[in-house]
């Protein structure tokens, strides 16, 4: 079959409010389509209309084009028959793609066995060949909930791949990995379009869309607003959305003034830990003050979200001891989520889940509402459920939530991975400005060393074994 995608004059709308207004592509084999653009613009929904997986709730028109077979972009079963064969989609959230009672090599080989038609112990090969080209040989026998984020990121890119579907629909396929493991992906998504194969992929990183090359196009509410070669919108943008965007990347951030730390929130003394008998850091000492932000990096799987769990009292440690500020209450440390779907209840609206928690720390709703819209978050998003806005807006949902019980320390893993650049500037701006209001520390896991320059005072760089 052809490996080729036309999509023609696709609209989604929700209860009569379009959300993608007359988006049209097309992606033929070797040339890689790359979609940027705002958090909440559309992106993800063109690759679910192509799919066939729209919430119930959207109604969808236009034309979809996928193996020579042309269907109604609102007709969810008409390209089912060639889930896995002939198109695969990577979600956005690994979580939501990976079994949690799986092991990472079964499910990796499951693909290999039932959908290439191999048998089990080729199809078991493999798949080990595939996790050691990412780097995960070690994590064959874990379970997801075992995974560091961007192991988990990892393994979903693998299982979405192990198939061999000449089509792969790849949503922010390297959020939440370093650089190295960052250009593996690519490497890997560049291999199958050598053979042959067709990418639709969508990512806030400029350095993905630049490393893929192939064509580029930009959405902006529900619009695309600018189209073309990889060189030509990137590097000589006609579009002033488009110039915003790449103007806000970390690296060409101002530099502001650092705040000076205050009384100390929280210490750690000869701090080790351990996971799955490995060791990921030993003899770390750390004090964190008032007001300070303090940057821990390195490459994925090495120990970052584990050193941040240690601090707030979630993980013993295998060694050393941690001492937060006497005469307040556990509330008072919070923690940021890396993977903002996992931390809401999947069934309750979001306005009801706020309300909840505001309820629970004695805030009053505007209040809640006023930080709301501090982040940019719109109202009307508070009536959905989680998986009906967009990964980026439920992370900026979720620390507000966060903010509730005026913490003074917060852990942010990884908190602005779902945004935009100019999203994840003005939020991290706007945390930046709550933290000199309030005398909130920060210790932020990041994999952008731009960032962690611009950010934060002091840096952590974790090596892992």
């Amino acid at each position: 079959m052809t490996t080729s995608l036309t999509i023609d004059d696709l609209r989604v709308s929700a209860d009569g409010a379009a959300l993608l207004r007359g988006v049209s592509i097309r992606v033929t084999p070797g040339v890689p389509l790359t979609i940027v653009g705002e958090t909440g613009s559309g992106k993800t929904l063109v690759a679910e209309a192509a799919m066939g997986t729209l919430a119930p709730e959207l109604s969808a028109s236009g034309w979809v084009v996928l193996g020579g077979t042309v269907s109604d972009a609102g007709d969810r079963a008409a390209r089912r028959h060639l889930w896995g064969r002939g198109i695969a989609l990577l979600p956005q959230e690994p979580w939501l793609a990976l079994d949690p009672t799986m092991r990472v090599l079964p499910q990796v080989a499951e693909g290999h066995r039932f959908v290439r038609g191999l048998g089990r112990s080729e199809a078991t090969a493999c798949a080990r060949e595939d996790l050691a080209a990412l780097g995960l040989a070690n994590a064959a026998t874990r379970f997801p909930h075992q995974l560091s984020g961007g192991m988990a990121q990892r393994v979903a890119v693998a299982a979405a791949r192990a198939g061999g579907a000449p089509l792969l629909l790849a949503d922010e396929p390297t959020k939440g990995l370093d650089a190295a493991l960052r250009d593996a992906v690519v490497a890997l998504l560049r291999g199958a379009l050598q053979e042959g194969g067709s990418l639709l992929c969508i990512t806030h990183d400029v350095a993905v869309a630049r490393a893929l090359g192939g064509e580029v196009m930009v959405m902006l509410d529900g619009e695309v607003v600018e189209r073309g070669s990889a060189e030509k919108v990137l590097d000589a943008p006609s579009h002033a959305y488009t110039r915003r965007l790449l103007a806000a990347e970390p690296e060409a951030w101002a530099e502001g003034e650092l705040p000076v730390p205050g009384a100390e929130v929280l210490s750690a003394t000869g701090l080790s830990a351990e996971r799955g008998g490995r060791r990921l850091f030993e003899a770390l000492d750390l004090t964190v003050g008032a007001g300070e932000w303090v940057a821990v990096t390195g490459p994925s799987g090495c120990g970052k979200t584990t050193l941040g769990n240690v601090l707030l009292g979630l993980l013993r440690p295998a060694a050393g001891v941690v001492r937060r500020r006497g005469g307040l209450v556990r509330t008072r440390y919070q923690k940021l989520y890396q993977d903002p779907v996992a931390t809401f209840a999947p069934r309750l609206a979001l306005r009801t889940a706020l309300a909840e928690a505001a309820a629970l720390h004695g805030v009053a709703w505007s209040q809640l509402a006023a930080m709301l819209d501090r982040l940019r978050v719109p109202d009307a998003l508070l009536d959905r459920r989680p998986d009906q806005v967009s990964g980026g807006e439920l992370q900026r949902i979720a620390i507000a939530r966060a903010l509730l019980p005026d913490p003074v320390f917060l852990f942010a893993d990884e908190p602005t991975s779902r945004l935009d650049p100019i999203t994840q500037q003005e939020t991290m701006a706007a945390l930046q400005e709550i933290s000199r209001e309030r005398g909130l520390a920060v210790l932020l896991v990041t994999h952008d060393l731009a960032m962690a320059r611009k950010v934060a005072g002091r840096q952590v760089t974790l090596r892992g074994a």
